[in-house]
């Protein structure tokens, strides 16, 4: 299985249509079909329906998009790599992240090495703790930056100066708006929102046992959409402070926990890595500055 034949199957995947990958790839059609004829031969199963509307992946393509998608990327950071090796000015750094205030010290510290090494590069990925550390593992990232105490078997750290503060993000004619800090009782019946991750690793820190008894209407994994349906009257969100616009113009406001909840942020990087030179620098002012 080659790389390039994975590369077309990726694009004739994207595009759902032989002829418009063929002109993006600047092959003939005929050269593109029989290398995905190949390939089925190779694999012994079928990777594509054709229908009226295009070509449609089977479940077998789908689970081959899947698998070649990390492959192609491992191939790309490992190629950005080894051209990174004698680059002292820069170079490629992929960072997946939890969202949360606390980013700007990565920011800060990106800012400062980019004034030193201007062709510096940086990549971000957000997701849960799950997800990042699953690219993390798979070699796709040079590190993570979790909302969970790390598996110190697996991973070094540094841990962020701050901590994230826990609260209800509501519209600002919610009768919840007028407290000042939320407690359990505020939030029964109520239609809240979280991530999947908090309610099982932070939630229950807060309410212990009594977390069934609140009504979690629905389950996020990115703020920025959880807090749409919130402005949109869906519900209420259980989320670190600082994340959404509550100015006088926002129709938001966010109120703390009581009792407080807060968590702490890490970022972490596999034991024994071999890190680019870029890498290598800027985990080096990770720990200088942090």
């Amino acid at each position: 299985m080659e790389i390039r034949v994975l590369r077309y199957f990726i694009q004739i995947a994207r595009e759902g249509n032989m002829s418009r990958a063929a002109e993006v790839l600047h092959v003939s059609q005929p050269t593109l079909s029989k290398q995905m004829t190949d390939l089925e031969s190779e694999l012994g199963k079928k990777l594509f329906i054709r229908t009226s509307s295009g070509l449609n992946l089977t479940d077998e393509g789908m689970l081959l998009r899947k698998r070649a998608e990390d492959i192609l990327e491992m191939v790309d950071k490992t190629t950005d790599e080894f051209n990174s090796l004698d680059n002292i000015t820069g170079g490629d750094v992929q960072i997946g992240c939890a969202e949360s205030y606390q980013i700007k010290y990565l920011a800060q510290v990106i800012q400062k090495l980019k004034k030193e090494y201007p062709d510096l590069r940086y990549h971000l990925s957000s997701g849960n703790t799950e997800h990042v550390t699953e690219r993390l593992n798979k070699g796709l990232l040079d590190f993570a930056v979790i909302v969970q105490p790390p598996d110190l078997s697996k991973y070094n750290y540094i841990v962020l100066p701050e901590t994230d503060k826990w609260g209800v993000l509501m519209r600002k004619d919610s009768p919840l708006a007028s407290k000042e800090k939320i407690v359990f009782d505020d939030l029964k019946g109520l239609p809240l929102i979280c991530s999947g991750q908090s309610l099982i690793e932070d939630i229950p820190r807060w309410c212990g046992e009594r977390v069934d008894q609140l009504n979690i209407s629905g389950t996020i994994n990115l703020f920025y959409n959880g807090s749409v349906f919130v402005q949109e009257g869906l519900g209420y969100m259980l989320t670190f402070n600082h994340l959404a616009n509550t100015s006088n113009d926002s129709e938001l406001c966010f109120r703390p926990l009581e009792p407080t909840l807060e968590t702490k942020m890490y970022i972490i990087w596999k034991k024994y890595q071999i890190f680019t030179p870029i890498a290598q620098i800027l985990l080096d002012e990770f720990k200088n500055t942090l």
